[in-house]
């Protein structure tokens, strides 16, 4: 059957070709004598053009459908219909404000109405005056290029142009065999772009192409398309660039390093000035017009944008992580797709917890440096300074290593050289400077020692009942710290893991505490067997001395009592303090030791904060969410983001949680009573709060929890021998509890996020165990006397008086664990 469909076909074509064929012949021999002299040659000719003819039909085929791979692949028709701009997506937070973009190529495309006309009329003048009146290809302009071998302009049309930005018609992967002959190369591209223009020019209008030409062309200084070129040179939107402006831009096509107008703005001028005669060449302006233009001076407002530039920059990792995995489940491309990303970020509070970083940690910074004044901050645990300190860092640093590879193994004393005595012109960052920065000239050496005397820090703010980051500021300064604090960075939480426990405690049936049965303060001793060892565990408060008080559990967590918690670790069991915090959102391991409630596994900020919120949304732990959804580039919703709850702890623990948190305020001896010098407390607001510490003073935390706001901050070194010495400075309350009080105090100020205030609801469910009237016993009180924090307690009494905070610092493992 289907041998006598190719045998039909190929008679059915033969027949055509000699119908033709005698048709021809016939015509000939009517109007031409066969005899006259000409005949043979006019024969020739005929025959000559119909062979080209065919040659010129073949090329053509063989270009459109890369014929046995010899010219490279084409686009398809669908794609010349409809030619995809890599776009770059853009990034808001929830109140509609632009915070970031992420692209391959910088650009935003816009519309034909926002382009102003002197700058369509300067491109027109320069690059293509014909352009209104051919089909893609301007023959008399490539003549005019031949003739004068490319001095007076060459022979592109901006359709062809066009057809090489859309379609990028010379990218290795679309070469084909013939493009690897360097004479032959030039003409398959051409030929290509030619072919491409006339499809462009049947399937668009003049003035979509000219659309489609000011949003693919490259301005240079990553700048693509109209819209990003008028912000990185002038500052501006496009229909608001004038007529030099717009010149300056089409110069740039002509070579966008030559002509750039930082880099060589006398190169520059001069050719925004040949646009400028252009144009009045052409009556686009009248001869003044283009001499008084020319005369004036070249201005320009460089404004480069980058991804990480503007507010949230930390923040900008994770949202890049997140939509990336989702995009590669879902079909985006995250850098080309032009995506609207909205986030659950507020604008107004990433500025106020920015701010009150940067004020908190430039005071910080001075106590921290009058404290270590003539000495360096890099210390074991007696204080003594680390040998070689700097150079174990420096040799993880990239320029060593790039070193080594350049003079290993013949010369290494010559890294030394380029480390510690080549000096180098540098930027740093720098407190004392408005700018946040000095310029200045260091070495290798002297630059990361200048470095790691800087104290870092993080903070996140979270709403507990969506799950929604608010705000989120993983260090000093994006352009000199990379290293995200929240989310990435991970150190012991010290005694702001304590509240693991206790909910453990109150929540487990087995045990069934609540806050006002009591526990000894008073020596513990644990043997247990890690890794086929034996040890002793033998923890100290604080204080290092024991009050053998007992406490109600609300004021022993609220004091931060090491010996306790211990007792409470051991009688619930690591495991399932290791549980329920995993429960509650913490995500990092655990190691199930009788160390861990003291906070003895690294977690990270935002999971610590995550896990609090717990105890503000009725026991259901919630993801943090830091998308909202995600759009396309026409602004449809592609898909919205739902709050993921689980039942974590029963709604009657969380509130006796919530109660035991305000203990940290409320309760004599209070390590979180330092919040109460921050104006937080009009509109009845409650709060709650947790700080921790870490041995040597390395880590300082804070989580303060609110109905609405729960805050987590963190403090410390980059490295953690990198130290206060005195737990008076270092201690949580000292360091990251001021970052979180004036960020709350900034909030609240602003009257847009009054809602934000007010006491802390009423229980949902009944409570059974008693938690109001603790009362105190004998001994507690005298323990509280002699410690000079024995003061009335007004329970919720925004005027209460706070008695002197309990330090809350957790003793190193090492100190309090004996091997056998």
């Amino acid at each position: 059957m289907g041998e006598e469909r190719v045998n039909s076909w190929t008679t059915s074509g033969r027949d055509t070709y000699n119908s033709y064929r005698y048709e021809f012949r016939a015509f000939v021999h009517r109007y031409i004598d066969p005899d006259a002299w000409y005949y043979p040659y006019l024969k020739n000719t005929v025959k000559v053009a119909g062979y080209g003819a065919l040659a010129l039909g073949f090329y053509v085929f063989m270009l459109n459908y890369n014929f046995l791979w010899l010219t490279g692949s084409m686009p398809s028709v669908a794609e010349l219909k409809n030619p995809k701009l890599n776009q770059a997506s853009e990034i808001y937070s929830q109140d509609g404000v632009m915070i970031g973009k992420f692209y391959a190529e910088n650009r935003t495309p816009i519309k034909l109405e926002n382009i102003p006309k002197p700058l369509i009329d300067a491109l027109i003048a320069t690059e293509d005056v014909r352009f209104y009146d051919h089909s893609g290809i301007d023959p008399r302009a490539i003549l005019r290029a031949l003739a004068s071998l490319g001095r007076d302009g060459g022979g592109s049309t901006i359709t062809q142009q066009l057809a090489k930005n859309l379609f990028k018609t010379r990218r290795k992967q679309d070469r084909g065999v013939l493009t690897r002959i360097p004479g032959v190369r030039a003409i398959v591209y051409k030929s290509k772009e030619w072919l491409m223009a006339l499809k462009l020019e049947s399937n668009f209008s003049k003035d979509e192409i000219i659309t489609y030409y000011f949003n693919t062309v490259d301005f240079g200084s990553n700048s693509f398309g109209l819209k990003t070129a008028a912000r990185t040179f002038f500052n501006k939107v496009p229909d608001s660039l004038n007529v030099q402006e717009g010149a300056v831009l089409v110069g740039l096509q002509k070579a966008t390093t030559a002509y750039n107008p930082l880099k060589n703005p006398k190169r520059s001028k001069e050719r925004r000035n040949v646009v400028l005669a252009q144009m009045a060449k052409y009556k686009f302006l009248t001869k003044s017009q283009s001499d008084s233009i020319s005369a004036l001076p070249l201005v320009t407002e460089f404004t480069p944008e980058n991804p990480y530039s503007g507010p949230a920059s930390y923040l900008k990792n994770a949202v890049q992580d997140y939509v990336k995995k989702w995009g590669e489940e879902n079909g985006y491309d995250l850098y080309t797709d032009g995506l609207r990303i909205i986030t659950t970020i507020d604008s107004r509070m990433q500025t106020y917890a920015e701010d009150a970083t940067s004020e908190k940690m430039k005071q910080l910074q001075r106590t921290f440096d009058n404290h270590w004044r003539g000495r360096k901050p890099w210390t074991d645990e007696d204080g003594n300074e680390l040998p070689g300190f700097i150079d174990s860092v420096a040799r993880r640093t990239e320029r060593y290593k790039t070193l080594s590879k350049r003079f290993l193994p013949l010369y290494p004393d010559s890294i030394m050289y380029y480390m510690k005595n080549k000096k180098y012109k540098m930027r740093v960052f720098s407190w004392d400077k408005k700018r946040g920065y000095d310029s200045t000239e260091m070495t290798p050496y002297d630059s990361i020692a200048y470095y790691k005397r800087f104290l870092q820090s993080g903070m996140v703010a979270m709403d507990p009942h969506t799950g929604y980051i608010r705000a989120w500021v993983g260090g000093l300064n994006y352009d000199y710290f990379k290293y995200d604090h929240v989310k990435q960075g991970k150190r012991q939480p010290g005694s702001t893991f304590k509240p693991f426990v206790y909910t453990a405690a109150i929540d487990d049936t087995l045990i069934n505490l609540g806050p006002c049965d009591r526990i000894q303060d008073r020596p513990f001793r644990k043997e247990y067997r890690e890794n086929g060892e034996d040890k002793i565990w033998e923890p100290r408060n604080s204080t290092g001395y024991y009050s053998y008080s007992r406490l109600t559990l609300r004021r022993a967590m609220a004091r931060s009592v090491n010996s306790i918690t211990a007792q409470l670790t051991d009688d619930v069991g690591p495991e399932r303090v290791a549980e329920y915090a995993h429960r509650m959102g913490i995500k990092s391991r655990l190691e199930a030791v009788p160390s861990i409630g003291l906070g003895s596994s690294d977690v990270s900020l935002y999971e610590l904060v995550g896990a609090y919120c717990t105890f503000m949304n009725d026991g259901e732990a919630i993801e943090p969410m830091i998308v909202q959804r995600i759009e396309d580039r026409d602004g449809n919703v592609i898909e919205t983001f739902a709050t993921k709850k689980k039942r974590a702890i029963s709604p009657e623990t969380a509130f006796l949680m919530r109660f035991m948190l305000q203990g940290g305020l409320q309760e004599p001896g209070g390590t979180s009573q330092n919040l109460w010098s921050f104006n937080l407390f009009k509109n009845g607001n409650e709060m709650g709060g947790k700080t921790g510490t870490t041995s040597n003073n390395s880590d300082g935390w804070f989580v303060g929890v609110s109905d609405k706001l729960v805050v987590g901050a963190w403090v410390g070194g980059d490295d953690r021998s990198i130290h206060f010495r005195s737990t008076d400075l270092g201690e949580g309350a000292k360091t990251a509890l001021p970052l979180v009080g004036r960020f709350l105090e900034k909030v609240y100020a602003d009257s847009k996020f009054k809602n934000l205030q007010g006491p802390f609801p009423k229980p949902s469910v009944e409570i059974t165990k008693e938690y109001q009237n603790c009362g105190y016993s004998y001994d507690e009180e005298a323990a509280s006397e002699s410690d000079s924090t024995g003061v009335d307690e007004v329970v919720g009494d925004s005027t209460f008086v706070p008695t002197a905070p309990a330090p809350d610092v957790v003793p190193p493992p090492a100190d309090t664990t004996v091997n056998q």
